[in-house]
């Protein structure tokens, strides 16, 4: 599969970077860090994977926001526990921690109870995309790093 994302270029990682900011279990690294080694141009990269990546950060934050438990357990597989002690200790953080949707597992869960404690969307999102775009930022970095390490 990361063979077929990778022969899209961008449209590929767009795609795999859209799939893991859900709560689909899917990493999009391993697809950035190949197609910088491949020749794809580094800014782009960063856009398309940021972009991607809080765009499927947002599809948990909607599917929080609409507010059926019954749903989130069963399509997200997210227990009611993990939410409900998600919830309490966001209740009061507002839409900052999504600053820190990127990590995994732990973000997604985030991002549902931001969007079922109904947390400032406008808020939530900006900060949603801008965690994204520094953890790519930093991955692009150690990558180019390495790059220059063994040309």
């Amino acid at each position: 599969m990361l063979e077929t994302l990778l022969g899209l270029g961008y449209i590929g990682l767009f795609i795999a970077c859209f799939i893991s900011g859900t709560f689909i279990p899917f990493s999009s690294d391993i697809l950035l860090i190949a197609l910088v080694v491949a020749g794809g141009d580094v800014y782009t990269c960063l856009i398309v994977a940021t972009l991607a990546n809080g765009s499927g950060g947002m599809v948990n934050y909607i599917v929080g926001r609409m507010g059926k438990i019954t749903w989130i357990e069963k399509y997200s597989k997210i227990s009611r526990e993990k939410i409900d002690n998600m919830q309490k200790k966001l209740k009061d953080k507002g839409g900052y921690v999504a600053l820190f949707s990127w990590i995994p597992v732990a973000g997604d869960i985030m991002m549902i109870s931001l969007g079922y404690l109904r947390v400032n969307p406008v808020l939530t999102t900006i900060c949603l995309f801008i965690g994204k775009g520094l953890r790519y930022i930093v991955i692009l970095f150690v990558t180019m790093q390495g790059i220059n390490l063994f040309q």
